[in-house]
């Protein structure tokens, strides 16, 4: 096995076996479950999967980041939320076999493991006590479903930008400890997860540039003072 992909499918296999879905498991069963883990790559732009399509497997995010979305009745497109490495995402089609409940595509080149259903359910069959978990992860994508609900209608702009830029913001892997957040996306991008137009959000940005909170170089958003940034997020 090429060594490159080998060390892949090595992390792959640890980030699934962290799952919530499968911490109950004793370590030889979760081990047993991960190995049938596979590894596949994805450039920018590819489609992971679409709205409708069959839900038979559910994917870690090893490197990059996959935007979920869901299409607009008058074609626009509705991001409901940006999975970034060592996340999870397309359990929920996976549980109950039906159909995908939104869009899947790579924002860059990504690098996924994924599990088929059938080894799952498999799983779950074997040890019941493990759809508590189930119970834990849907109750969790309904509390942030809710909570992006209730930010979109009920805050003003920069509070909803704040809060998303703080949630997204990840220090670049191999960077030293005082490295400030960054936010790789467009500001359409950003627009379409907090509810507001691109150049309402490039207002705000630019209004937070000139105050010091953040840095702005193209699609790249540095967060340089997070304390201020949490603050407006708290209190607006």
């Amino acid at each position: 096995m090429d060594t490159t992909k080998g060390h892949a499918l090595d992390d792959a296999r640890r980030l699934l076996g962290e799952c919530v879905l499968f911490r109950g498991l004793a370590a030889d069963d979760r081990h047993s479950l991960v190995a049938r883990a596979r590894v596949k790559n994805y450039g920018a732009g590819d489609t992971i999967f679409l709205m409708g399509s069959v839900g038979d497997s559910m994917m870690a995010v090893l490197t990059g980041n996959i935007r979920i979305s869901v299409p607009s009745p008058d074609g626009k497109e509705i991001v409901l939320t940006i999975v970034q490495p060592g996340e999870f995402f397309g359990e929920i089609a996976l549980l109950d076999g039906k159909e995908r409940t939104a869009d899947a595509k790579a924002m860059t080149p990504c690098c996924l493991a994924i599990l088929e259903r059938r080894d799952v359910i498999a799983f779950l069959e074997r040890y019941p006590a493990l759809w508590l978990r189930v119970i834990e992860v849907l109750c969790d994508r309904l509390r942030r479903t809710d909570q992006h609900i209730a930010e979109v209608a009920l805050l003003e702009l920069p509070v909803r930008l704040a809060k998303a830029l703080l949630r997204m913001a990840t220090v670049k892997k191999g960077a030293g400890s005082g490295s400030s957040p960054q936010v790789q996306l467009s500001q359409r991008e950003l627009g379409n997860i907090v509810g507001a137009t691109r150049e309402s959000v490039n207002k705000c940005l630019r209004e937070w540039q000139r105050s010091g909170l953040v840095r702005i170089e193209e699609s790249l958003i540095t967060i340089a003072d997070k304390e201020a940034l949490q603050e407006l997020a708290e209190f607006g």
